[in-house]
């Protein structure tokens, strides 16, 4: 049985690195619809990998930032396919230095941030204030790194930082499944549902916010992990 998820993961990293090779040149010669080529992309791995999505609550579309727990490189694709607003990703300026994939970046003007440098931060300001200006949506993994989708990693103090200096509104967002559907460190994939979770805007005004936030986050993922009905 593992060999078979093994040979199944070693089609949907292949398949995904094409695809993505795919749509960084159709993003460069068709910049104005980065966003349409991103969801329809996004779509169509729904059945290259094969699995299902569920949605539970809604967006608010009042919302600034979404903070959402990482596990696979699924959360990113089911939430471009699913939200309702064009997304610009924080992720770590490692990724967009690959040479020819980092475009996946640079061209639709997602956000990079050097994690080794405190002088980042003004750019990273910046780049949100200038994203949210052209009616972009910031998304944001707090933990800083994937899980194994058992648990909640504590988050980082940066998101909170981002979200108090800007004055931002939040909406946690959980997700749930992704890393069985595909695993990239262990290379394994499966079949099953990937759940988003939206859960309610976050109330800045408590001073424990952030901790009651995740707190939160972190009994939604529990829930749902110890629940016999979750399409695991």
């Amino acid at each position: 049985m593992k060999i078979l998820l093994k040979i199944k993961a070693f089609w949907v990293i292949f398949q995904f690195a094409f695809t993505v090779a795919v749509i960084i040149i159709l993003m460069y010669f068709f910049k104005k619809f980065n966003w349409k080529i991103r969801k329809i992309w996004a779509k169509s791995q729904k059945f290259l990998i094969g699995y299902k999505t569920q949605i539970i609550g809604e967006p608010n579309l009042e919302a600034d930032i979404l903070l959402l727990n990482h596990q696979s490189p699924l959360d990113i694709v089911v939430l471009e396919e699913h939200y309702p607003q064009n997304l610009s990703w924080v992720a770590k300026k490692e990724i967009g230095q690959i040479p020819f994939f980092g475009n996946i970046l640079k061209l639709p003007k997602m956000i990079e941030v050097d994690r080794q440098s405190k002088r980042s931060l003004i750019s990273l300001f910046k780049d949100i204030k200038d994203r949210l200006k052209n009616k972009r949506t910031i998304a944001m993994f707090p933990e800083g790194t994937r899980g194994d989708g058992t648990k909640l990693l504590p988050f980082k103090d940066g998101s909170k930082l981002i979200c108090q200096k800007l004055n931002l509104k939040i909406q946690p967002i959980i997700i749930i499944n992704s890393n069985n559907i595909l695993d990239s460190k262990k290379i394994l994939s499966s079949f099953g549902t990937i759940k988003i979770i939206y859960l309610d805007l976050i109330d800045k005004k408590e001073e424990n916010w952030y901790e009651e936030m995740r707190e939160n986050m972190k009994k939604v993922l529990e829930s749902e992990l110890n629940n016999p009905s979750s399409n695991r």
